[in-house]
This record gives C-alpha cells, structure tokens and sequence, in this order.
C-alpha cells in the first residue's frame, strides 16, 4: 500500500505517512493519540481562561470528566444512526470503536447537552461557563482535524486547486480537496476571532453563540466538498445541522445585539472582580491606620521630653 501524502504547490512530499505506532506488539492510531491530545490541550487553555476571568478553573476538570467520555460516545452513535446499513448486520460492531467511525458534530452535541446537565445541577451560569469552554473546544478541533490526515480521510474530492493534496488511490495518485485542513484554518482563525471578541464582549454567551456561529458557517461549506458526508435522504446531515446551528446563533446575536441594551458590569465576571475590587478597597483603610497610630508615637515622646526639659530649666 502506498503511503505517501503530498501537497506538490506548497513543497510538501511525504513518502511514508503511518497511520499507527506499534507499542510492545500493540498498535495505537495516530488518530486516537491526536485527539486525545486536543482534548488534554483543550481542557488546560479552557481552565486557564477560567482562572484568569476569576473562576474556579477545577469546575470545567470536573465537568471534562462526564463530557469528554460522552462526546466519544455522542460521536460514535451520531456516525452508526447514519451509517445504519454498516452495522444492522453485525451490531457488535458498533462497539469497535478502533475500526474508525467517529463524527464530531455528535460529540459536540453530546459535550453541550453534557455541560448544560452539570451546570444546572451545580447551580452555576451556564452561559458564563459556555463562553470559557468553547474556547477549549475549538482548539481541540484545530488540533483534532488532524487525526484524519493520518488516516487519509475527509477529504473532498478531485480538485485542481492550489492546496490540493495528493494520495494514491487504486494505484494511481490524484488530487483531492484537503478538507480537514480547511476546517483546521477555519477553527484556527474562530480562535483569534474569539481572543479579540472575549475583550469586548457585552454579555454573557456571546462567545458561546459565536462559536458556534462561525463553526456553523465553516462546516456548511466546507461539508459541501467532502466524499465521505453521512446522508439522510438527499440531504448531508452535518451540512443541514451546520447551517441551522450558523443561522440559530446569528439570529440570536442580531437580536441581542439590536433590542437589547447590555451593560458589561452585568456580567459573571465582572461583577466578581468588582466584589474583589470593593473587598480590596474595604481592608485599605485598616492597612494604613497603624502607620499612623505608629507615625503619633514619636511625636508623643518629643512632646514628653518638651515638657521634662521646660520643667527642669524651671
């Protein structure tokens, strides 16, 4: 079997592109350790985020812990409902899961419904917190994309265009649309858009609403392009659900964004760094008071030895 990946316009000529490494006799994906990788990186910037916004970075572990094993499993059902007429036959395959098969717009459904039951249950803003972890869940697609590129899979098909990606295919090389990489930039660009947006930001949700917007837009096109898209009828699922998930969050953003007037101390967080702030002012007052009642010290004994030394001249 030939291996080679190459993208002949950008000088990239890989001739030998694995798709395991071999442990001890034991093979493990590249893709499996990829993703696994995108959600460890995931976690740790959505955890950051939360410490630096003054929150309690160890919720969003704790929450990982239920979403991150539910999203595999969200993934994997997404891909077998759709793909119905591969397993009806031979059902234990289903639970195969190192056969390939996962969809990520499942396992993001999955994660949300996830997030949405732990928060409520813990009584915390989900919006708040929603707007903190898409933040880790659009690096772990960035990062997670790329799992595909090892297993030489959703691409689109042949193409003249400048990105084009080369594989052998029954023997012959040709050129397909690089799709994962295409969603890969697309997320990684949605990663600074949404830096730059979590600095202006005028209520809570709107980087969430965002995201899922800009994925939205992204995935809606770029589903267009693939070979592989899962079908119901004659419609691409992912492409429908993309374009619904794009035009729900635009809706929702235009809305508050032209009915309703928002004030940003409103929001979680700056409403807990304004306590801080105000509990900081408060304890001010009392740190500066003993320099002074230390500060009158002195001046009472120079006022004592004033009156000794008048007294003795007497």
């Amino acid at each position: 079997m030939n291996t080679s990946i190459n993208f002949p316009n950008l000088g990239i000529h890989l001739s030998n592109v694995g798709k395991s490494i071999s442990i001890g006799g034991f093979e493990i994906a590249y893709y499996g350790m990829i993703i696994a990788c995108g959600m460890i990186l995931g976690l740790c910037i959505a955890m950051w985020v939360a410490k630096k916004t003054n929150q309690n970075p160890d919720q969003y572990f704790d929450v990982a812990l239920y979403a991150i094993p539910i999203a595999l499993i969200g993934a994997r059902a997404y891909y077998v409902i759709f793909s119905w007429d591969q397993y009806k036959d031979n059902l234990i395959h289903i639970l195969y899961f190192r056969e390939g098969g996962l969809a990520i717009f499942g396992g993001v459904i999955a994660a949300v419904i996830t997030f949405y039951v732990y928060v409520k249950i813990k009584k915390q803003n989900f919006w708040l917190m929603a707007d903190t972890a898409c933040v880790g869940l659009v690096l772990g697609q960035i990062i997670g994309r790329w799992g595909n590129f090892f297993n030489r899979e959703a691409h689109g098909g042949v193409t003249t265009c400048f990105l084009r990606m080369g594989l052998v295919e029954n023997g012959a090389l040709q050129y397909f649309h690089p799709t994962f990489l295409y969603e890969s930039v697309w997320n990684l660009t949605g990663f600074v858009v949404l830096h730059f947006l979590s600095k202006k930001r005028k209520f809570d949700g709107q980087m969430f609403l965002a995201y899922l917007a800009w994925y939205g837009a992204g995935r809606m096109v770029i589903e267009g392009l693939r070979t592989d898209s899962l079908w119901l009828g004659p419609v691409r699922v992912s492409q429908l659900l993309a374009a619904v998930t794009m035009l729900l969050s635009l809706g929702i953003l235009l809305y508050q964004a032209i009915f309703v007037r928002h004030d940003p101390a409103k929001m979680q967080v700056n409403r807990v760094a304004a306590a801080e702030a105000a509990k900081a002012a408060e304890a001010q007052p009392e740190e500066t008071a003993e320099p002074e009642d230390a500060a009158s010290e002195p001046e009472d004994e120079v006022s004592e030895e004033t009156e000794s030394s008048e007294e003795s001249k007497e």
